[in-house]
């Protein structure tokens, strides 16, 4: 087994900072986001699965990046991804009115 599964509970609760918060600012640190919230036991899950092949130092700037954001402000983290073409999308609607194919102009 190589994944593990940490809870944003403390930081929902203390700050208003989520599980896809977080894991919408990892996209902005160039790290590839996690599952959240699954297992739905553990409260703002997120599930990190390393590969075996990685390094104890990347591991390491994982965490490193983890701390920096726990320490950001919550609207920036709100807002994230600030860095890819398309800003964090609307979950919700996009679930209830899917499009399911593009409509050329």
């Amino acid at each position: 087994m190589h994944e593990f599964v940490a809870s944003a509970r403390m930081l929902a609760r203390d700050r208003n900072i989520r599980a896809m918060d977080i894991a919408k600012r990892l996209i902005d640190h160039n790290v590839h986001a996690p599952t959240v919230y699954f297992p739905l036991i553990v409260p703002e899950a997120l599930m990190v699965e390393p590969t075996e092949t990685e390094s104890r130092e990347t591991l390491e700037a994982f965490a490193r990046v983890l701390l920096a954001i726990a320490e950001e402000d919550s609207a920036l983290l709100h807002e994230a991804p600030h860095l890819t073409p398309i800003s964090r999308p609307d979950e919700v609607a996009a679930a209830r009115t899917p499009i399911l194919r593009w409509l050329a102009g």
